[in-house]
């Protein structure tokens, strides 16, 4: 185990045996006596990676605590980006060892939730590995060898505190308006013997383990994240608990000697977490591991009564990637908006570059928003509309009907009921530098595709039922486009429109409208709405009976 780096601090086990004499081999095997492996075992276990110069090993490590939201999706994007550059690895970790907030097949929802998203992993739960297992409860053995060596050189010890002393203390604290926390005098086990340890084992007492906190040199902390820049902060002063009293570890543990088993290089996390990194910098040192590069991502924001709050996973659904995926987002849309959180040149280098994969987007973690990027769903909507109109008519048919599957059984009938017929609907407009946007979500497409089905069908009368009906005499479904246009402007002349809009636009007199006004009648009748894609290959698709029938209705 290399300890050489453990500067700046008096090690603890200087502290305690100042105070009582100690045997801490002793206190250890008394603690651990099943654990026979050492750090040095685990290090031959866990070797260093085999991988290029410059590769990054990078990782997500969600808990099964609860649904699967946002923060989980946006920092995968970053570290699985960041990975890839120069042939690193992407792992993925579930840490579960909250188990009171555990909620039934956590993990599960994770796993289902990422392949929805396409996030990939190298290796991980669920994949596999030479690193796992990758659940932090299968790992407990490999913490507690740490732990037992922690013990071994005086830098932890146990605490047999109750939850009513804890809550004593933190009482006492805050009529003092000291910090709270276990240091100082308040820390009541730091001073145990080791009879009096081995005494209350015997009573059957149980205990956490906890860090025996050196004495910091007094020198602030400093971090320097690619994201938020340098950040100073005090050291940690504080005795947290390593193990809790079933031997599994807290997150702070458990992290620190993953992230150093795993080879984990480079962690993405929210910077809610910036308050934690004093402890574990004291964690890295102790254990003498090398730390990785933090990078901390700025929460999500949102506009709330006039001012900004961060997105809730209480109060907002659109934090919830199961929202998006019941609203009908292409995964695309979503993946694509949150690079426009993500990097503040992404929007440019899409237009620049429309046909080109995400993937070869130049992400770079100095150009995100330290601040805070502001969610907005109108701008995620509009780019999910760029999105599907990018879409060959296969790829929107595909994502289109897996999505009426889950969400709409009827309208997934009527989708697959006659697949080619669909797909002709969904390659209107699409193709060429200027392709039609009229779907936004999945679930506003049966109220654009509604006028193509009878039984979604709404008729509208028209303002001029006397054109419709003087059209469905001269109508001929073997028209050409250009002949069908014609049929149109010289019948609508007879009715009093005039055929050239411009013409008309010079001079309305004398006319009761445009050819223009024309064609939107016979749209009303056909389609019920003022709006629809080009009429000619509308009528096309609809059929010569489902036209007829249509203006016959008027």
């Amino acid at each position: 185990m290399n300890t050489s780096n453990l500067t700046g601090f008096s090690t603890c086990g200087t502290i305690l045996a100042g105070v009582v004499k100690m045997d801490f081999e002793k206190l250890a095997d008394l603690l651990y006596p099943h654990i026979e492996t050492t750090p040095d075992d685990m290090e031959r276990r866990y070797p260093p990676r085999d991988l290029p110069e410059g590769a990054k090993v990078t990782r997500l490590a969600p808990s099964p605590t609860g649904f699967v939201h946002m923060g989980i999706l946006f920092p995968s994007l970053v570290s699985g980006r960041l990975a890839r550059e120069r042939g690193g690895v992407f792992l993925l970790r579930i840490e579960d060892t909250d188990d009171k907030r555990a909620v039934e097949n956590g993990t599960e929802q994770i796993l289902e939730m990422l392949r929805h998203y396409d996030v990939t992993f190298d290796e991980g739960e669920g994949i596999g590995g030479a690193y796992g297992p990758y659940s932090q409860r299968a790992r407990a053995a490999i913490y507690q060898t740490y732990a037992k060596d922690l013990v071994r050189r005086g830098l932890a010890y146990p605490c047999f505190c109750s939850e009513e002393e804890l809550g004593a203390m933190r009482k006492a604290q805050e009529a003092e308006k000291a910090n709270f926390g276990y240091y100082g005098h308040w820390r009541k086990c730091h001073t145990l013997s080791f009879d009096r340890v081995a005494k209350k084992l015997q009573e059957g007492l149980a205990f956490v383990l906890r860090l025996c906190c050196p004495e910091p040199d007094g020198k602030p902390l400093v971090l320097d994240d690619p994201a938020k820049g340098r950040i100073e902060m005090p050291p940690n002063d504080i005795d947290h608990v390593l193990l809790k009293s079933d031997g599994i570890p807290t997150y702070h543990f458990a992290h620190a000697v993953d992230d150093h088993l795993m080879r984990v290089t480079h962690v993405v996390r929210g910077d809610e977490w910036i308050a934690t990194y004093p402890l574990h910098h004291m964690l890295f040192e102790l254990l003498g591991f090398r730390r990785p590069h933090y990078i901390h991502l700025a929460p999500l924001m949102k506009t709330d009564g006039g001012g900004k709050r961060k997105l809730s996973k209480r109060k907002d659904p659109e934090c919830a990637l199961s929202w998006y995926a019941a609203q009908g987002y292409p995964v695309a849309a979503v993946r694509e908006y949150i690079m426009t959180l993500l990097n503040s040149n992404f929007e440019d280098w899409r237009r620049a570059n429309l046909t080109i994969d995400i993937d070869d987007f130049p992400f770079s973690p100095k150009k995100m928003n330290a601040a805070g990027a502001l969610f907005d769903l109108q701008k995620l909507d509009d780019v999910s509309k760029n999105v599907i109109s990018r879409m060959t008519p296969d790829e929107v048919y595909c994502e289109l009907t897996a999505w009426a599957k889950e969400n709409d059984p009827g309208f997934y009938a009527l989708l697959t009921r006659d697949a080619a017929y669909t797909r002709q609907l969904l390659s209107i407009g699409r193709g060429g530098a200027k392709p039609r946007k009229d779907i936004t979500r999945w679930d506003g497409a049966k109220e654009y595709l509604s006028f193509f089905f009878d039984e979604l069908f709404t008729p509208a009368p028209p303002p001029d039922p006397d054109f419709c009906r003087a059209y469905a005499a001269v109508y001929d479904p073997a028209d050409e486009q250009d002949a069908w246009f014609l049929k149109i402007k010289e019948l609508g002349k007879d009715h009093g429109y005039c055929p050239d809009v411009k013409q008309y636009k010079s001079d309305p007199s004398g006319w009761k409208g445009s050819v223009a006004d024309a064609s939107a009648s016979l749209r009303l009748a056909l389609t019920g709405r003022e709006a629809s894609p080009d009429m000619f290959l509308v009528m096309r698709f609809l059929g010569e009976k489902r036209v007829r029938e249509r203006l016959e209705r008027i």
